[in-house]
């Protein structure tokens, strides 16, 4: 009896064991799992605030440890942020060149985790049309439709974005002033080659001046500002290409981009 009862009793101890051990088991992976949740938010929250500092290099390191994400929000970011330090002028030709392969594929990544990303939609078309300097001018081209496809999908998707806009804009401007050479190329891969004037071109710029530079942020981009100029003189309007160019001029360096313009 004594034998049976202590018998009894160590199950009784080893259920209620097993039940606190499963009980436990159920609470952490529920932790981690609202955990992960707020990671991702936690990530998010500071590598936009590393972006808006000018911090490349930080926020590199910060987003390529979750390379293997499934969240669209974060690989956009990564594909921007390769990019951004693939243009520093302190990469080497050689990183430069991997970490443009590699922005494109995140930012592939990202469109297969959501289609309905504009902003997926946004970096894809920029790092496409990056790879195209290692592949030479055929490639560049043929890409050219893929290109304002995205970017189109992209202001679909965020009519808004005042960036995407901006690169409607130089998609035009490059295609107004391709050499006869390059046109020749385009002539041969497309069955209605892609054209475009600077008054197709203008379109857009005054779009983007009453939309974007006018609104909230009147100085959003410095190469936006040079686009201006450039095709206020190509239109043969010298005062107001001095105008623009002298407030691209004027611009704040913050970006490697920006020292360029």
């Amino acid at each position: 009896t004594q034998v049976l009862r202590k018998s009894l009793q160590r199950g009784i101890m080893l259920s209620t064991g097993s039940f606190l051990v499963y009980e436990a088991h159920k609470l952490i992976s529920r932790f981690a799992e609202v955990h992960a949740s707020f990671k991702v938010e936690d990530v998010i929250e500071q590598a936009d605030y590393l972006y808006g500092s000018g911090e490349t290099e930080k926020l590199y390191r910060l987003l390529v440890q979750h390379k293997n994400s499934d969240d669209a929000e974060l690989l956009w970011r990564l594909a921007r942020s390769s990019r951004d330090l693939a243009q520093l002028s302190s990469t080497s030709a050689e990183e430069k060149k991997q970490l443009t392969y590699d922005s494109l594929e995140y930012a592939k990544k990202a469109l297969e985790k959501n289609e309905s990303n504009s902003a997926a939609h946004k970096w894809y078309g920029i790092c496409l049309s990056d790879v195209g300097d290692y592949e030479g001018i055929k490639t560049k081209i043929g890409n050219a439709i893929i290109i304002k496809e995205h970017f189109q999908r992209a202001i679909e998707l965020n009519p808004k974005d005042a960036t995407t806009i901006h690169l409607i804009g130089i998609w035009c401007y490059s295609f107004a002033e391709m050499p006869w050479y390059q046109r020749k190329i385009a002539a041969t891969l497309f069955a209605t080659p892609p054209t475009s004037t600077f008054q197709e071109y203008a379109a857009n710029s005054h779009l983007k001046l009453f939309s974007c530079l006018y609104a909230a942020d009147p100085n959003f981009y410095s190469k936006n500002l040079l686009f201006l100029g450039k095709t206020y003189l190509k239109l043969n309007n010298k005062k107001m290409a001095l105008l623009w160019l002298s407030k691209a001029k004027e611009y704040p360096a913050q970006t490697e981009e920006d020292k360029q313009v």
